[in-house]
């Protein structure tokens, strides 16, 4: 029965990763799960008419998800019980202007997102998705919408070069210009002309000029892509090229996510860190009476699901899943914007407009800050330091620095760990060494921003930050049991800490 389990989740896992190429797509996919199971969605923009026992849940950009469970007995001031994690992963973004032709080929101009294993994204099959701006006209009007899109065939591939012209590659390394040796490859130019997919060789043929002399946008957004881009975008989406505004797409790997290994004990996939942490904070399988092995809920969900649950919650349980940690969260829809602070404020407020209230509730509350985490690696066992060596199938690492990289204290370690200790889950403990530099999440952002008790923790994976990465089907399961398990006792646990501490 538990190894049903551990491969329902895990399987559900390796479904919402292969539907979530970017992170406008892992956003959609979560709201999608929320929606089936009650969740209202509110707007920022909006006035906000929140009950207590209800579920809600709110996006901005699109790319940043919070929602939220408001238990029955909740009252302004009352405290906040949050699981953070983020969307986005390191990878390659297209430039504003991406169109490259050099050397008989079309070349894709990329930017470099995040802290990449950029080696890896070499000799794969690759493609592109994210999100377009559209407009759309209907009965004499314009609107502008914002669409998905994602071209799931591989498209392009960033090729090495071979050995034979760059005999030193073996004992020097292989050493990547970002700016001129990772553009991914699209076609040949005689290729495409002879196939009239694109008129690189006319490009007056295909401008239109607007009645005040004006290229139209169509030529405007030919003359930054590729039409050959273009074309496979509006393809995708239903729309013609002129439709397209703008757009923010990104590089992806083709090779869909997958367990294996000899045992079947592991995932291979991109985008772990951090979609892992993501997933398992919201979603779990329920099987009802082992019979039912299609219905997906949340792991928020799972806690929130039944009247019961949050019949003698008076605190409010949430998932925030924000944008941007790879590149140190200072965006509008970051750990470092105000959207955590807002929201919290927002949700007292609907209550009692006391202003004295929500600082109380930040000290009545607490924040698991979800990253991955680094295992030990077999064949650089030195890299961690003697005691602290997380390992595949141990379970969440709780993770410490004491110059402040992660938030975590004796306090809040020791509350994540009772709750481990009731429900039977193993935890780690993680400290880098002291001739190593410390990475470090949303967790210390979060916690110096808002002011709320704060662990960081994650589930420990090998490859971090390659274009494929992997971890252990085990680990998902107990990052989901922990989740849960914090959701459904804190209240009560943290009601038996003294003032004093």
């Amino acid at each position: 029965m538990q190894k049903m389990q551990e491969n329902t989740v895990a399987s559900e896992l390796i479904n919402f990763l292969n539907a979530s190429p970017t992170a406008f797509h892992a956003v959609e996919e979560a709201k999608k799960r929320l929606r089936n199971a009650g969740y209202e969605q509110v707007s920022e923009r909006q006035d906000w008419n929140l009950e207590a026992g209800k579920r809600y849940f709110f996006t901005r950009n699109h790319s940043t998800i919070v929602a939220f469970a408001i238990g029955n007995k909740f009252e302004a001031g009352n405290g906040f019980y949050i699981v953070g994690a983020h969307t986005d992963s390191p990878c390659l973004k297209l430039k504003p202007v991406s169109k490259v032709t050099k050397g008989g080929y079309l070349k894709v101009g990329v930017q470099t997102y995040g802290s990449g294993l950029w080696h890896t994204w070499f000799d794969r099959d690759l493609t592109v998705a994210g999100r377009v701006i559209i407009k759309e006209e209907k009965d004499g009007s314009v609107s502008y919408s914002h669409r998905l899109v994602r071209i799931v065939e591989p498209i392009m591939r960033v090729p090495t070069i071979a050995i034979h012209l760059d005999r030193n590659v073996n004992s020097d390394g292989f050493k990547v210009n970002t700016e001129t040796q990772l553009l991914p490859i699209l076609a040949t130019s005689i290729k495409t002309e002879l196939n009239k997919a694109i008129a690189e060789s006319d490009p007056v043929k295909s401008e239109e000029t607007l009645a005040d002399g004006k290229k139209s946008d169509k030529v405007m957004i030919n003359s930054k892509h590729h039409s050959l881009v273009l074309e496979m975008i509006a393809n995708q989406i239903g729309c013609k090229v002129d439709d397209i505004c703008d757009f923010e797409l990104q590089v992806c790997d083709t090779q869909p996510s997958v367990i294996a290994g000899a045992a079947k004990e592991f995932i291979f996939s991109g985008r772990l860190d951090n979609l892992c942490s993501s997933f398992c904070s919201l979603k779990v399988l329920l099987v009802k009476a082992f019979l039912d092995l299609k219905s997906c809920w949340l792991a928020l969900i799972d806690a929130t699901s039944s009247e019961s649950d949050l019949k003698d919650e008076s605190g409010v349980r949430m998932v925030a899943l924000f944008d941007h940690e790879e590149v140190g969260s200072n965006s509008a829809q970051g750990a470092g914007s105000p959207v955590m602070l807002d929201a919290l404020s927002r949700i007292t407020s609907s209550f009692d407009s006391d202003s004295k209230l929500l600082p109380k509730a930040i000290q009545l509350s607490y924040l698991v800050s979800a990253d991955m985490a680094h295992a030990l690696h077999p064949n650089y066992m030195d890299k961690h330091e003697e005691n602290h060596q997380p390992k595949l199938h141990g379970g969440l690492v709780i993770k410490h620095n004491a110059n402040q990289r992660y938030a975590t204290n004796a306090v809040t370690s020791f509350l994540f760990r009772e709750i481990a200790s009731k429900h039977n889950i193993p935890t780690q403990d993680f400290v880098v060494r002291n001739d190593m530099a410390c990475g470090s999440t949303i967790g210390p952002i979060l916690a110096s921003g808002v002011g709320i008790r704060t662990v960081d923790v994650g589930a420990p994976q090998l490859s971090m930050h390659s274009i494929r990465e992997m971890c252990a089907v085990d680990d998902v399961k107990h990052s989901y049991e922990h989740f849960k398990a914090f959701f459904l006792d804190f209240s009560n646990l943290d009601a038996k800490i003294t003032v004093d501490i």
